[in-house]
């Protein structure tokens, strides 16, 4: 599978073969298990005090009062005396099966499994239709996946990478990330997340490059390092695929990869 090399002004340098990644064929049902294994090692643990709810000088009353023989507060003369506590389903009572720290809430996922998830994932951003289906705007892309000479990796400025992401074609991507904000409901808003923006294109470069230092400079565009992708970066929300921009140097990189795919493939031609 080839695609062309463009530099920094759109034009098509050469033509460059792809990795065996891309091929890859697109599994969404094990994309979205693998994106929920990886975001379940990102859950906080949490507890319940032991005796929360149960801190109360609180005792049964027996049966003959014609009373229900539920525990309740000792004492009287005040508001609290006489009621229901120490106990679940009451007022200012226990919780019945509070959560525990200890439990384990990561999700398991076989190895294999895991990498045909991300190679899938992968080889995804080179399916036009799918980045389209997800609400990515590239009327004016012909080619994916796009891959871009390492120039793009000098890159230091905000200006400069703007211009070239619309020499590039994504003017109307962009302008698609900045017009939908949403404002999410809920505590996220007193906690400096007040707004929601939409994805715009997702850049691969080299881990030394110098574009890495811009990966929050552009709204919706983010930066990462070939050795640091991950299947969060590529599906987020598991909502397959994301506009994806490859350096060249990115592109070498991924050769390295010994995928399950490529296996299976070298075994059936010995066959």
């Amino acid at each position: 599978m080839k695609v062309g090399l463009k530099d920094l002004r759109g034009k098509q340098i050469e033509s460059l073969e792809l990795p065996s990644v891309f091929n890859t064929p697109y599994r969404p049902e094990i994309i979205r298990k693998v994106y929920v294994n990886v975001l379940s090692s990102q859950f906080q643990p949490q507890g319940r005090y032991p005796a929360a709810g149960e801190m109360v000088s609180a005792e049964s009353r027996n049966t003959g009062l014609g009373i229900a023989r539920i525990a309740r507060a000792r004492g009287e003369g005040f508001q609290r005396a006489g009621q229901a506590a120490g106990v679940a389903s009451v007022r200012s009572g226990r919780l019945a099966h509070p959560p525990v720290s200890w439990k384990k809430i990561h999700k398991k996922i076989n190895k294999k499994e895991k990498q045909l998830g991300f190679c899938s994932a992968i080889a995804a951003t080179s399916n036009k239709e799918i980045i389209e289906k997800r609400g990515h705007k590239v009327d004016k892309i012909s080619e994916f996946p796009i891959v871009v000479s390492n120039d793009l990796e000098k890159i230091t400025k905000t200006t400069e990478l703007r211009k070239a992401l619309l020499s590039l074609g994504l003017e109307d991507d962009l302008k698609r990330s900045t017009s939908i904000v949403k404002v999410p409901s809920g505590k996220s808003r007193r906690r400096g997340r007040k707004k929601h923006t939409a994805l715009s294109s997702l850049i691969v470069a080299s881990k030394d490059s110098q574009i890495i230092k811009l990966k929050k400079s552009l709204p919706g565009v983010n930066v990462v390092a070939v050795e640091d992708l991950s299947i969060m970066d590529l599906v987020p929300g598991t909502k397959p695929v994301r506009l994806t921009i490859y350096t060249k140097n990115a592109i070498d990189s991924m050769n390295e990869i010994n995928t399950v795919w490529s296996k299976v493939q070298s075994m059936v031609k010995e066959v």
